[in-house]
């Protein structure tokens, strides 16, 4: 089977870190053809919008989608909020492609377990967060200002069936691990958190063969840094596991380590999923062959994962990253002392480590 991948760099250092990736996929993969397209600030410059509908058509034709990094401060004044890259190209990619289910691995390379900013202890951190992408108070409605600006409102709303659907594919992920899942809420505070921890212990009576518990948001933050080892699979909502995510990648030693998979539901026998570095565009810079593409090289990992099912490339370029770390190789954001190399070399040197 032929796969079909929409790449979409996006803007700052998106096109840098994403042409490392796809050299990973053409050398694994003869299979796939690749198609470029606009998207985020570079597209707004180009068209006057931050996702043209030709981008947009692509993404919907193509098996997955393979996405860098949008926007920066040089699009934050745009005047009409939805045309800012982050709400007009992020939050309609999502909805549109119905990619509910956020899969974020948080895993510490060995090489790099001194990188931490916390003490791991020698189980370090290994862990999924699972977040659920298409609801919550990011796409709530009424979202406004009123009273001349000085009253604002968000929604945070969810519905019994987003609820069950992304605790369906945290069930399906924890099986492929250790069968552990804690549930993050807000249940003391929230009538949502309440909903959703309602459904989840309903779903925990049909799967029982997974260990499930819950525990609030705040604690769960705390416990993080205390005891990541903890963890197995966390499954929580939009912003709860927006915030977490990045707080469990800097526990790793850099968010440019980190990939994530945004999935759908399958599609004519694929699992289609939209695969971005955690990491935003970084402006300051983009253009210098400073950024570190790991995040970007494991999103394509993850790709082959779950979009081709091969597991087996995926875990090649897994241990091939291992083996460059092991090297003392590094990128600035996490060379500490050494002398770093650039985005460039760190893909060349994966690259030869797959080779």
């Amino acid at each position: 089977m032929a796969y079909k991948i929409a790449v979409i760099a996006g803007d700052g250092i998106g096109p840098e870190v994403i042409a490392e990736a796809v050299k990973m996929l053409k050398h694994v993969r003869s299979d796939i053809e690749f198609e470029e397209a606009l998207v985020g600030g570079a597209a707004y410059d180009a068209t006057g919008h931050p996702l043209p509908e030709t981008t947009l058509d692509l993404c919907r034709s193509a098996d997955a989608v393979l996405l860098g990094a949008v926007g920066g401060p040089k699009w934050d004044q745009i005047p009409d909020p939805k045309l800012r890259p982050e709400v007009g190209a992020l939050l309609p990619l999502r909805s549109e492609l119905n990619l509910y289910a956020n899969v974020r691995p948080a895993k510490a390379f060995g090489a790099l377990v001194d990188a931490s900013p916390v003490k791991l202890g020698p189980a370090g951190i290994d862990l999924i967060v699972m977040r659920e992408l298409t609801g919550g108070i990011y796409f709530g409605e009424p979202r406004e200002r009123r009273e001349g600006g000085n009253y604002a409102v968000d929604s945070m709303v969810y519905r019994r069936s987003e609820v069950e659907r992304i605790a369906q594919r945290a069930f399906d992920v924890a099986r492929t691990r250790h069968r552990r899942i804690v549930s993050v809420d807000k249940a003391n505070v929230l009538e949502t958190s309440r909903l959703w921890r309602e459904v989840v212990d309903e779903m925990a009576q049909g799967n029982p063969d997974v260990n499930v518990s819950h525990m609030l948001v705040d604690n769960c933050a705390m416990q993080l840094v205390r005891d990541p080892s903890q963890f197995d699979v966390i499954l929580t909502e939009n912003m709860f596991g927006d915030i977490l995510s990045d707080e469990a990648a800097m526990i790793t030693g850099s968010l440019g380590l980190l990939p994530s998979a945004s999935l759908g539901d399958p599609k004519a026998g694929t699992v289609f999923g939209m695969y971005e570095p955690i990491h935003g565009s970084a402006p300051d810079i983009a253009g210098q062959n400073r950024a570190n593409p790991i995040a970007a090289i494991m999103s394509a990992a993850m790709l082959l994962q779950y979009t081709c099912d091969d597991t087996a490339s995926s875990q090649r370029i897994e241990a091939a990253v291992e083996a460059v770390l092991q090297k003392g190789i590094r990128t600035s954001d996490i060379a500490g002392t050494s002398e770093p190399v650039g985005t460039r070399q760190m893909g060349d040197a994966i690259l030869a480590a797959l080779e």
